[in-house]
This record gives structure tokens, C-alpha cells and sequence, in this order.
């Protein structure tokens, strides 16, 4: 379900997003990192034979010169450019991994979700074995799609709520509740997506890590002072203006399935103190995310090619792909029927 927060910032696309802790950019031509990008040569006797990579090949030499390709904590931070995806598989395979993708498709949100598995079938976690978690109040109505080989649906009723907002709210007690079954230890990695998107381009075992968060798209290129923190110290979601890395999208999280479900346990926890306290979260589960990543840091940063809604924002030169987007819908429509 994604919020109108979108619209906050959507035009600010310069060279700067989402502010460090002193206030630095993203997205800087000052920053550069050269030795990510040094050519080498080298020479190693291996079984009596000579290895020589060429002049100027190199060990690693992402293209990408004027973005943050790491986080102040040595996080790396995922751009098209950054990563080899073949050295990747190679490794992953080996580790013979099982992908959990969790998705809340309830009320009228279910529409969107033949696209969701679809475009998912095409793009997301393409050769290894994936189990989709539905989490659904309409278990009758959820479409039947052909899935390949090792990868398998798991339908999962959920009741509904009156407002969209406790729907999205409860997802973080849903997820923590189903990681605490004997069924989640088929799974290595859980990634959490909203349901009214679709995938249109590679989204792979490069995003895979302990937790990841997802730079959001309205603001990666936004002063820290604009980030729509919640900023009521009686909240537990609360940051006050002087701290904050970035600003992360509820839309798409994940990890390892123990980091995960101590994510989502966490987030659940600190909401019910703010429904005791009679106080809700400006961007509800989104706003505990966001305190969550702060005290407890991602080993990844999704860049916003993982989030983007071409219906909102313009595609900017910066971003080379756009792997995961919004849907086109009517906001008040959906989400109260």
C-alpha cells in the first residue's frame, strides 16, 4: 500500500538525496571513491602455472561515479553497476537457498495481486526456489498463477480491518506471528513487499543480506529535515531532527528470516505501546520501520530502483533501472472497500 508520501518530494530530483548524519548527500559529485573503481595487475603462481589478469582489468570497478555506493557504517548501498550478478549465483547456489516473499493482499488490495506473481515469476529471484506468503481475508479469490519449477504459493488467511491504516499496521504482527510457525524454517530469507506493484526488471540475490531497507523515492533527494519522521517524542516511532540516516520505504524490507522476524516483533511491540498510549504513528508501521533502521542499522541499502512509481515521479538519468513499481490505482477507491 503505498502512502501519498510519495507526492511530498516526488520533484525534487537534483544530484542530492537523503542526508548522513552531518546533512551530506547521497547523491554528491563531491563524493567519489576511487579506490572502489582502481585497476590492477597482478601476478599469482597457482599449481605452477602463471595467472596475469590483463592491464587494466579489475577486481571490482563499478561505473556508478557520483553516487553513495556505501553508508557511513560500511553498508553497501545497491546501485545497477555495483554488483556481479553471475559471481552472486555462483554463490548463493551453493548455499541452496529458500526466498520467502510475503504480501498482503486483503480487501480490495487482491486485484493487484495476479500482477504482483506474475511480473514475480518473471523477474524476482529468478532459478532459486521462492515461497510466496499471501496473506489474504479473501482466500477464495486468490488467482490461480503457473509458477516455476521450486517455487510454490502458501495462502495464509488473515481477518480485515475498517481502516486501511490498521491493515497496514497489523502486517508487522501477521509477519512476526507466522515467523514463530515450524513452516518458516523452509525459508532463508524473507522479503516484505506492498502488493500493488509489480516487478518489470532483475531483482536478485544482490539485495540478499541480513536486513536491507529500501531508500524511498520521494526523498531520497531530500535534506534530512524534510524526512516525514514521526517527530512526537510520546511515540515509540519517534526521531527527533538531529538524527536519522535516511528515509526508508515500508514498501520492500527484508532479510535473513531471524532478523526479519526480530524487525517485525520489534515494530509490532512498539505500536502496541502507542495504541496504549492513544497515539498513532504519522506513517503508521512505516514510521516504526524507520525508528527500527535507525537503531538497528541495515547491512544494505536498496537504492530507489527497487521502489519507484513512474505515475508520480519522472525517471531520473541516476537510476539505469527501475526493477520494482507502483500500479496505477485510485488510492480511496481501494482502500476502504
Amino acid at each position: 500500500m503505498v502512502p501519498q508520501q510519495w507526492t511530498l518530494a516526488g520533484k525534487k530530483l537534483g544530484l542530492a538525496v537523503a542526508r548522513r548524519s552531518r546533512g551530506s548527500s547521497l547523491l554528491q559529485p563531491a563524493l567519489r571513491f576511487p579506490a572502489l573503481s582502481m585497476r590492477t595487475t597482478y601476478s599469482q603462481s597457482h599449481h605452477g602455472k602463471k595467472m596475469v589478469a590483463a592491464a587494466g582489468s579489475a577486481l571490482w570497478a563499478p561505473r556508478l561515479r557520483d553516487v553513495l555506493v556505501l553508508t557511513p557504517w560500511l553498508a553497501p548501498i545497491i546501485w545497477e553497476g555495483t554488483f556481479n550478478i553471475d559471481i552472486l549465483n555462483e554463490q548463493f547456489r551453493l548455499q541452496n537457498i529458500t526466498v520467502g516473499l510475503s504480501v498482503f493482499a486483503v480487501k480490495k488490495y487482491i486485484t493487484f495481486l495476479r500482477l504482483f506473481l506474475e511480473s514475480a515469476e518473471q523477474h524476482f529471484m529468478v532459478g532459486y526456489r521462492v515461497t510466496y506468503c499471501v496473506f489474504t481475508d479473501r482466500p477464495a479469490d486468490v488467482p490461480q498463477v503457473g509458477l516455476g519449477p521450486g517455487r510454490r504459493l502458501a495462502v495464509l488467511p488473515v481477518r480485515s480491518y475498517p481502516r486501511w491504516q490498521d491493515v497496514s499496521m497489523h502486517r508487522m504482527q501477521m509477519i512476526s506471528q507466522f515467523l514463530e510457525q515450524p513452516s518458516r524454517q523452509e525459508m532463508d530469507y524473507l522479503v516484505c513487499a506492498d502488493v500493488d506493484m509489480k516487478f518489470q526488471d532483475h531483482v536478485g540475490v544482490e539485495i540478499l543480506t541480513p536486513l536491507f531497507g529500501t531508500l524511498h523515492p520521494g526523498f531520497y533527494t531530500s535534506k534530512r529535515d524534510a524526512f516525514t519522521y514521526e517527530r512526537r517524542p510520546q511515540s515509540q516511532a519517534y526521531i527527533p531532527h538531529d538524527q536519522g540516516d535516511f528515509y526508508y520505504m515500508g514498501a520492500f524490507f527484508g532479510g535473513s528470516v531471524a532478523e526479519v522476524h526480530r524487525l517485525t516483533k520489534a515494530c509490532h511491540v512498539a505500536m502496541a505501546v502507542d495504541r496504549a498510549n492513544n497515539i498513532e504513528a504519522v506513517w503508521h508501521d512505516e514510521s516504526h520501520l524507520n525508528k527500527y533502521l535507525l537503531l538497528r542499522k541495515p547491512t544494505k541499502v536498496l537504492s530507489p530502483e527497487y521502489l519507484w512509481d513512474l505515475h508520480m515521479l519522472p525517471w531520473p538519468s541516476v537510476l539505469k533501472k527501475l526493477r520494482f513499481v507502483a500500479v496505477h490505482k485510485n488510492h480511496q477507491e481501494i482502500r476502504n472497500r
